[in-house]
């Protein structure tokens, strides 16, 4: 017989919970930091340990970077906010899991058991499982290092998804970051520096790391306690603006919506009797901008305070320097953060919301620092500031600066939930929530930047700040005012979904446009490019750069149409409509005129003649082979002849953007289905007949014109295959693209190519039939990437 103590003695060790040390004697020579979770560093092992208590309650996990990788085509950068993520920790024996609740699908009802039914309908998430190290009254001692220092902000899978290697911890050269590792009342804020070893690293990992075989970043984790009660959601209206939180509630009535849209916003309260506000809503610049961007910076975020005061707050809006003892990822701070990447790229508005309402608990705004030397370059060539000595470059710098307000405005509206509204720039660019594009005019035959952007938010940002934030005891009516108010006042919302493709339907929504008339605006643009390269010289660079950086000058000059392009194709095919909701009165939507969709082929058809897209002489004189130590980067203009500078591979991107708008297949099939429905106007057939017309004619053009002419040709043809050969296009649109090639394959068959030919057409249309002869007969497979493509416009 088993003696009874031996029995307890095997359980416990069995169990592994009774055997578990008592935390102050375990953490005994372990330094301690007191706040939202008590935590203990054991500086001889190197290992964090957590105090666990109070389980089962809901609480947020948060991820971040502290430090970036510095490439914004992967996009890992500093300050950068990843996941928010609802959990719980639960103990069972001796482990304790960090549970995440899934809050996708509700019960919002009183019945416990109902809830319980949707809870054990779906699926949550164990992120992690702790091993009990000790106890004490209430609580336990996990050991966190290893959650600590695992890959939780998905940074392997980011270099994957970019092709830049296959990436994992190296865990003997990754460490907890001390500096960064603090405990506050509501927050816990932890640092890791982690090391990822791989092979085959890509060539953005190449580019900014020195070992690219070993990547070391900083990781931060935050713990956070949810907001207190007393927040009130607000519902999500299609046009409010707003970003929406949905989620799907089980217990709604029958005759009512089970999918439940709130609106992300910032608490606000106003005090009892006054327009001042409880707590403020206060934004931190990164101390780290250099000046005058800084002042910049603060100067465009401040610009929110109009609209508060617009909707009855008195200094509800604050921007200030962030303190030098803050850490811009603690939680209780909404930063605006400097962020340094190896190239040029987007910038983000990023929040940190209560996933049950949709309350912003931090805004954290990522600005890319080389945005502002953006807009410098495209000044520098449209005015040619370097022709005297001593050149005047104050208009090039306060036009880059009055476009960092504009960018610091547009990044914290993000952060106070408002979405992307594109058509604003229709209605005098009503809203700093647009993509701008700088307004240059042409006064008395010289460049004028004067007005290439607005100062202060805009009339649409005023009202929807209304609507997320305006306070009143007749709620629903008064969100219905506001939307009401909009439409009475033509002040109109379109997002993303609607306007960021080329492919895109609505005629009246783009990006980086001006104006309310597409047509207009692309003369006025075209008017300008041809100014600007006409007149382009030796002026738009620095005397101490190199000649050879002209190309990277020229190249915003010479695609500056690209938007306005996407702008005017987008009238093709085009439907103007507006979010209804169905107790509208209006039509749903209004196919754009068949007078209007006619001017639009128009217009694009003249961005592919060699007259449009042939550089002057003089300027191609001005573009040398590279200099040592200089070599072509992306921003380069694309090209095929090795270090001289290509003229026709410029060409050739500019037509492939056309041809891309001209001949895509949603664009294709809204043509086609628009001209059956009224009969008239534009077809895709004749649009098409009258590409392939110029295409086979060279009786115009001789010389350098001639070359861009053929190379049109060849990415035509290209486009046409691309065409023919998607199998998610409707079989008319790709029935008529091989017709236009059999049409081209027989034209070409009814001419003599064995004859004189100078300009060297004789060969281009040889290999052109070739080339078709094999795509028909399934030998010859095409991708876009056969076509150089212009370098990255945006962001602008």
């Amino acid at each position: 017989m088993i003696p009874r103590l031996l029995l307890i003695v095997l359980f416990s060790v069995v169990t592994g919970v009774a055997s578990a040390a008592n935390i102050d004697t375990f953490t005994a020579k372990m330094e301690k930091q007191e706040g939202l979770f008590d935590f203990y560093w054991d500086s001889a092992q190197g290992r964090l340990y957590l105090e666990v208590g109070q389980f089962d309650r809901e609480l947020l996990l948060l991820t971040g970077l502290a430090q970036g990788l510095g490439s914004n085509p992967v996009g890992l950068d500093r300050n950068q906010v990843g996941d928010t993520r609802l959990i719980t920790f639960e103990r069972v024996g001796n482990k304790v899991l960090m549970h995440q609740v899934n809050t996708r699908y509700r019960a919002q009802t009183e019945n416990a058991a109902e809830r319980r039914a949707v809870e054990e309908a779906f699926a949550s998430s164990i992120l992690w499982g702790f091993e009990v190290k000790a106890e004490g009254a209430g609580s336990v001692l996990v050991d966190f290092t290893p959650f600590l220092l695992s890959d939780q902000h998905g940074i392997a899978q980011r270099l994957e998804d970019t092709k830049q290697g296959s990436y994992a911890i190296d865990k003997s050269k990754s460490a907890i970051y001390l500096p960064r590792t603090k405990a506050f009342p509501k927050n816990s804020e932890f640092e890791a520096q982690l090391t990822f070893s791989g092979s085959k690293p890509g060539e953005h990992v190449k580019e900014v790391v020195p070992t690219p075989k070993l990547i070391t970043l900083r990781q931060h984790i935050s713990l956070v306690a949810l907001p207190e009660d007393g927040y009130q959601p607000r519902r999500f209206h299609s046009r409010s603006g707003y970003f929406p939180l949905t989620y799907r509630d089980y217990a709604a009535p029958i005759d009512m919506p089970m999918d439940q849209r709130l609106i992300y916003r910032h608490r606000l309260q106003k005090k009892p009797d006054s327009d001042e506000v409880v707590e403020p809503i206060v934004y931190y610049v990164d101390s780290g901008v250099p000046e005058p961007v800084r002042s910049a910076l603060i100067e465009g975020a401040s610009w929110w305070n109009q609209a508060f005061e617009a909707a009855g707050f008195k200094d509800a809006f604050q921007v200030k320097l962030l303190p030098e003892d803050v850490d811009p990822l603690d939680v209780r701070y909404n930063v605006i953060n400097w962020v340094h990447r190896s190239t040029r790229g987007w910038s983000y508005g990023y929040s940190i919301s209560d996933p049950r309402t949709g309350e912003i608990l931090k805004g954290n705004v990522t600005l890319g620092s080389l945005r502002v030397r953006q807009d410098f370059l495209i000044a520098q060539g449209l005015l040619q500031p370097y022709g005297e000595q001593d050149a005047d470059t104050e208009d090039l710098k306060a036009m880059a600066l009055a476009r960092i307000r504009q960018l610091s405005a547009h990044e914290v509206g993000h952060t106070l939930g408002l979405a992307h509204n594109f058509i604003a720039s229709t209605e005098n660019r009503a809203s700093v929530m647009d993509y701008p594009a700088p307004l240059v005019t042409l006064t008395d035959g010289k460049a004028s930047i004067q007005t290439a952007y607005t100062t202060g938010i805009g009339a649409w940002d005023e009202i929807a700040i209304r609507y997320g934030y305006g306070i009143t005891e007749d709620g629903s009516r008064y969100l219905a005012s506001i939307i009401e108010e909009a439409e009475h006042r033509g002040l109109r919302f379109i997002s993303d979904p609607d306007s960021r493709a080329i492919n895109n339907a609505h005629s009246e929504s783009h990006l980086w446009d001006n104006g309310a008339r597409p047509l207009e605006e692309f003369e006025r643009m075209v008017a300008m490019r041809r100014h600007a390269l006409e007149n382009f010289s030796a002026a738009a660079n620095r005397p101490d750069v190199p000649r050879s950086s002209l190309d990277e000058t020229l190249v915003p000059v010479y695609y500056g149409h690209r938007y306005q392009v996407e702008a005017v194709g987008k009238l093709i095919g085009g439907l103007d409509y507006d979010y209804q909701y169905n107790n509208a009165d209006a039509n749903s939507f209004r196919m754009v005129s068949v007078e209007k969709q006619q001017q639009a082929i128009d217009a694009l058809v003249t961005t592919l003649e060699p007259e449009f897209l042939t550089l002057p002489e003089d300027v191609l004189n001005l573009l040398p082979p590279k200099s040592y130590g200089y070599a072509r980067t992306r921003e380069s203009a694309p090209a095929y002849t090795g270090v001289a500078f290509d003229g026709v591979a410029l060409a050739e991107a500019a037509a492939g953007h056309t041809f891309s708008i001209l001949l895509d297949p949603a664009r294709a099939a809204r043509l086609q289905q628009q001209h059956a429905r009224r009969g008239d106007g534009p077809s895709f057939g004749a649009m098409l007949s009258r590409l392939t017309e110029h295409a086979i004619s060279s009786a115009r053009y001789e010389n350098l014109e001639a070359a861009i002419h053929q190379r049109v040709n060849h990415v035509y043809i290209h486009q046409l295959m691309l065409l023919a050969s998607n199998k998610k296009a409707p079989s008319s649109a790709r029935g008529q693209a091989s017709l236009e090639l059999a049409k081209i394959q027989h034209a070409i068959g009814r001419m003599k190519l064995f004859g004189g030919d100078p300009q060297g057409y004789n060969a281009h249309y040889f290999y052109e039939a070739q080339r078709i002869a094999q795509f028909m007969a399934g030998n010859l497979e095409v991708s876009p990437a056969d076509i150089k493509s212009m370098p990255p416009g945006s962001p602008i």
